[in-house]
């Protein structure tokens, strides 16, 4: 008898492949789903009989296939249903299938599925949900508990995205070169901010928000199998692997954020660690670097420093000037400010950041960051306020609970010190 927890694995890693193929069939993305749904019932009912076929993918494909058409024929009332013994004895049929997906078939089935669901028509809220629904098969629940919105205003997101490619007309043939490249970077949006979305999360949400970062890893991965030779999607994975890894040590056991400097680093995840360096590192040598290449240099740097007084911030900082280049934002240039009050005290990252004010003057991190810069060089009633502003604008509770900790620090100065803070970068916890 097949263990049902394999037949849960089994299910989920074919369901790229077995949706795609059957949106290529179909060409439409509820008629794709539906057919893979009825396939896994199918499966749920003879797999512990039969056991598991020689290739999962293919006998969800073929099985979906012929329920799609069956549904197809009931609707329109063309012909009869086959007969049940047409379609019951699967064996020849799903190795046929098996022998005609090659790799190549494979990846633009995959590459096709993923470039509709982030469509450039849709806005990123519904590209995130949608990919989490049609591609990796989370349940509408479970997607607006992880965006803490309602389940009927989630599944109308969902909805209002399909509606959108449908009315868009969108090609489902693979896209050429050109468009090929422009579209991988939106897919490569898309699953960071699937991640950002769990690792944003506070303590108290994370056993609904956490399994984003999972799941992003999960797609990261894949496109990995898609782009075996791509140092981006090297970057990208090997980014959300050295963040991940940190999880199990970001929030201690009162559920307060902790910044990575005071890390308990044994906490920190080994294996995934690895994974993420030897990834980076094998970007690296294709000699062309990328955005997302760059941050995960970053975050290598960090992962190994075996204590926090071992981190080259002197690397770090030149790596931000190179980000800085890339994709000049203002968030960037808040995080090197970090670096650079390392390297140069905090009366030069102050500096560093002022300029930024206008453009992040909504943006919780930017006034953590100058309250903490603040802090240290003894101008209390500046970080006070700057302190204040932060804890307005935290996005969780463990946030604001840091920046309370910071003023009340300000409240019983140490007349033999001045106090110094730590900069709460969102790159550093």
């Amino acid at each position: 008898m097949t263990d049902p927890a394999w037949i849960n694995t089994a299910l989920s890693s074919a369901r790229p492949q077995a949706v795609a193929a059957l949106l290529r069939y179909f060409r439409n993305l509820d008629t794709a789903e539906e057919a893979f749904q009825e396939a896994c019932l199918r499966a749920l009912r003879t797999w512990p009989e039969k056991g598991p076929p020689r290739d999962p993918a293919a006998w969800l494909i073929f099985v979906g296939r012929n329920s799609g058409i069956d549904a197809a024929r009931r609707q329109s009332k063309q012909a009869p249903l086959p007969a049940e013994e047409l379609v019951s004895d699967l064996e020849d049929a799903e190795a046929d299938i098996a022998e005609r997906l090659d790799g190549q078939h494979y990846r633009d089935d995959i590459l096709r599925l993923l470039f509709i669901c982030c469509h450039p028509d849709l806005p990123a809220t519904q590209q995130v949900a949608l990919a989490l629904r049609i591609v990796s098969g989370l349940s509408v629940k479970q997607i607006a508990r992880a965006f803490l919105v309602g389940e009927s205003a989630m599944e109308q997101r969902i909805t209002r995205a399909k509606a959108r490619i449908a009315n868009a007309d969108v090609p489902f043939e693979a896209p050429g070169p050109a468009e090929r490249s422009e579209r991988v970077a939106a897919v490569l949006a898309m699953v960071y901010l699937v991640f950002n979305e769990g690792y944003s999360a506070g303590a108290t949400e994370i056993a609904n928000r956490a399994p984003l970062c999972e799941e992003a890893i999960r797609l990261a991965r894949l496109l990995l199998r898609l782009f075996q030779t791509e140092p981006e999607v090297m970057g990208l994975t090997a980014l959300l692997l050295l963040q991940h890894a940190r999880a199990a040590a970001r929030f201690n056991a009162e559920g307060e954020l902790v910044l990575m400097e005071d890390q308990d680093r044994t906490l920190w995840n080994k294996a995934l660690i690895d994974e993420g360096l030897a990834l980076i590192d094998k970007a690296m040598r294709h000699r062309r670097p990328g955005p997302y290449q760059i941050q995960s240099a970053i975050a290598a740097l960090h992962a190994r420093a075996a204590r926090p007084e071992d981190t080259d911030w002197a690397e770090i900082d030149l790596l931000y000037s190179v980000l800085e280049s890339m994709t000049p934002s203002p968030v960037v240039t808040l995080n090197r400010a970090v670096a650079f009050a390392k390297l140069r005290g905090p009366e030069a990252a102050l500096k560093l950041i002022e300029p930024l004010a206008p453009k992040l003057s909504g943006y919780f991190h930017f006034f953590g960051v100058r309250g903490g810069l603040l802090m240290q060089l003894g101008r209390t009633d500046e970080a006070r306020e700057a302190f204040d502003r932060a804890i307005a604008l935290a996005n969780t509770a463990a946030e604001a609970a840091h920046i309370r900790m910071h003023l009340d620090r300000l409240s019983v100065p140490s007349p033999a010190a001045k106090p110094k803070a730590k900069a709460p970068s969102r790159q550093l916890h």
